[in-house]
């Protein structure tokens, strides 16, 4: 039976619910299936991560913009399905924060355990954000394949709303844990995946639990069969 592993970051839960549905997809197709949520521990800045709504949203989100821009890292917990290893497809969830990986995802991406993990294996990835995701599934793709995976594709979920009302309804949720008509008296869209973000994530695991099946039948064709072995 084959192994995949979808390991993730997520906060509101939005990384979380993508990867619940993959998952499903994946057990339909007869795939041993395992989920890790990185945990973000850093005493730096991950305390206010720790509940939802935050304490003060404005703050504890535009707090990060610096070492999101500096692309720093920090201190994460990994679970231990991830260290046992031995997986034939790993799939990586990354929210976007400040136009980038998150920085749980990059240190995770960063570590031993991402060398380990990834080195000799097919990756993919999927970005839950607000607007922006080229970056981070670059940036996902980049720090990857550095570590030795083999990138299969990637997708992203973008939520609803142009620029500023897209923010402000993030901020709203944030600050509130409900999504709100209007925030600063100003009409806003629906935060969070939009409707069809799970007809999405069940093709995009489709496609990779295809990609998977056609290897499997390639290396299996590659092989030797008894009667040629004996006739050689």
């Amino acid at each position: 039976m084959p192994r995949v592993l979808l390991v993730y970051y997520s906060y509101t839960q939005q990384s979380r619910r993508v990867a619940e549905v993959m998952a499903e997809l994946f057990r339909e197709r007869g795939f041993e299936v395992h989920l890790a949520a990185i945990e973000f521990t850093d005493a730096r800045y991950a305390k206010p991560f720790s509940r939802l709504p935050l304490r003060h949203a404005y703050r504890d989100v535009f707090r990060m913009l610096v070492p999101q821009l500096r692309r720093a890292t920090g201190e994460i917990g990994v679970p231990d399905v991830v260290l046992r290893g031995g997986y034939d497809l790993v799939c990586i969830g990354s929210p976007t924060w400040w136009l980038t990986t998150n920085m749980p995802i990059r240190s995770f991406l960063k570590s031993e355990a991402a060398s380990v993990l990834l080195a000799g294996s097919r990756f993919a990835a999927y970005v839950v954000c607000r607007r922006y995701w080229r970056n981070n599934l670059r940036t996902v793709k980049k720090l990857g394949t550095k570590q030795g995976g083999d990138w299969l594709g990637g997708i992203h979920f973008a939520f609803a709303g142009g620029q500023i009302r897209s923010f402000l309804a993030l901020v709203s949720y944030l600050a509130s844990g409900e999504i709100r008509e209007r925030y600063l008296k100003v009409k806003i869209p629906p935060t969070n995946l939009k409707p069809g973000y799970d007809e999405a994530a069940r093709r995009f695991a489709g496609r990779l639990a295809d990609h998977h099946d056609a290897q499997e039948r390639a290396r299996a064709d590659a092989q030797p069969t008894a009667i040629g072995r004996a006739a050689s």
